[in-house]
């Protein structure tokens, strides 16, 4: 039986062969970059949340209190006649990008580390390096590009970008597989 003590080492060389390969995403390859479109008007825009002291959180525009509301005919009309978005607003603050890949980070442990609680119930010691590869492969792609998904469906995040997200996700699947397969104990 193998163990989550003895997962440590692709645990560790998931996460950092993640955050590698995040960070060539964003900072070299950049494909994310035309995901993210300028607001027409935008300090007008910034200038009408701040007037409204709008608190950070989660928006939707048009709002309704009620499912049974969407069948009023004002709000009906709203929907048709748009803007139709949800906005997420955060607290002002001078940009932190050490904070949020800390919290990357954290997130990739925890996506490695889930993934070794798993492999270490369904595999056993000396698993051939394909089917280590494939079972966590498999676990991270879905852990990474599953929230794409929901966002496409329930958010409207452009399907585009959520292809490109899935693609982050095949690509961490890649290397955490590699990773739990290279470091798999053996006998």
């Amino acid at each position: 039986m193998v163990t989550l003590n003895q997962l440590w080492p692709p645990i560790i060389l998931a996460a950092v062969f993640v955050f590698v390969v995040s960070s060539l995403i964003h900072m070299v390859f950049k494909w994310h970059n035309s995901d993210y479109q300028a607001l027409p008007q935008e300090d007008a825009i910034r200038a009408a949340f701040k007037a409204a002291n709008a608190a950070p959180g989660m928006y939707v525009v048009p709002h309704c209190k009620d499912m049974k509301d969407m069948g009023n005919p004002d709000m009906m009309a709203k929907f048709k006649d748009g803007p139709v978005g949800m906005i997420f607003l955060r607290e002002a603050c001078d940009p932190n990008i050490g904070k949020s890949l800390g919290q990357w980070f954290v997130l990739s442990l925890f996506v490695a580390f889930s993934t070794a609680y798993v492999a270490c119930h369904s595999l056993q010691v000396g698993a051939h390096y394909l089917t280590v590869f494939r079972i966590t492969g498999t676990i991270t792609f879905l852990a990474y590009g599953t929230g794409s998904l929901i966002n496409g469906v329930w958010m409207g995040q452009p399907w585009k970008a959520v292809m490109k997200d899935l693609l982050d996700a095949f690509l961490y699947a890649l290397v955490t597989g590699g990773a739990f397969g290279w470091r798999w104990p053996h006998v």
